[in-house]
């Protein structure tokens, strides 16, 4: 496949650990070509990418210039960037690429509700696809769709997720996605059997406007893990997602940077693309 035809990439969070898989499989993909990687370590300014990630040499440096990048990655054609780094920086970001005609593809999660709308309406606006995508793996989109399945069954279900230490925001975006879909099908989970109080603050989770409680655990060790539990009188109905390794996500991550190109508006979650 000619260069002419590729896909031109930017990777926002180039360094970090699910940035390097990240720019390792657009490195491998034939109809990809990384043309920016964009990280914040001053230490590794100005190093070849793929020196740092351990890859071999992409000849692209890591720069910290993301407007400089957006205009490089514009003048390449139809290019996309897909953006890993953190809830605080990523709203200002993908609104930026979307500025500049790039197709965001958004892995961060931790946007309010807020922020997505508003992207949305800028999306719209441009006639810019954008895909945001709390969680790239396809067994989760599974574990998901299982999960709207039981809830025409059970009236009572709380959500688990387990991540690593480093993780920014609690509860995950693909908890929260998790429950706002079963949300969507049944107003309210969860009757009161009894009056509950709870002698630690915090210690029932947070809980949705439907009564869905989503519980967070942060420890070193684990990548992502995710569990939905559904209780009815004599039976415990569990789905459980687990990640041992972030290469897992790669193929939803090449699907999106492949099916942003022709949107022209925003989705959110990996199903809306399979």
């Amino acid at each position: 496949m000619s260069s002419q035809t590729k896909i031109p990439v930017v990777v926002n969070g180039a360094t970090g650990k699910m940035g390097r898989e990240i720019v390792k499989a657009i490195a491998q993909a034939e109809d990809m070509t990384l043309v920016g990687a964009i990280a914040r370590n001053p230490k590794l300014i100005g190093e070849d990418i793929g020196e740092v990630i351990g890859c071999g040499p992409l000849e692209i440096p890591v720069t910290n210039d993301l407007e400089a990048t957006l205009v490089m990655a514009q003048s390449e054609g139809t290019a996309v960037m897909v953006d890993v780094t953190h809830p605080d920086r990523v709203y200002d970001a993908v609104r930026a690429a979307i500025a500049y005609g790039i197709r965001p593809v958004v892995g961060t999660t931790g946007l309010s509700a807020d922020q997505i709308q508003e992207l949305a309406e800028f999306a719209d606006k441009a006639s810019t696809g954008c895909l945001i995508i709390p969680n790239f793996s396809i067994g989760m989109v599974l574990l998901q769709q299982a999960a709207l399945q039981a809830s025409q069954y059970f009236d009572h279900v709380e959500i688990i997720e387990l991540h690593h230490n480093q993780k920014a925001d609690a509860p995950s975006g693909t908890a929260v996605q998790t429950a706002q879909m079963l949300s969507a099908q049944k107003d309210r989970y969860n009757p009161a059997q009894v009056e509950e109080t709870e002698k630690l603050a915090g210690s029932r989770g947070g809980a949705l406007e439907s009564g869905i409680r989503i519980h967070s655990v942060r420890l070193p060790g684990l990548i992502a893990h995710q569990e939905v539990l559904f209780g009815a009188a004599g039976q415990l109905y569990t789905l459980r997602h687990d990640t041992s390794d972030r290469v897992c996500y790669m193929p939803g991550v090449l699907l999106s940077i492949r099916r942003v190109l022709p949107l022209k508006s925003l989705l959110y979650g990996l199903d809306k693309i399979l």
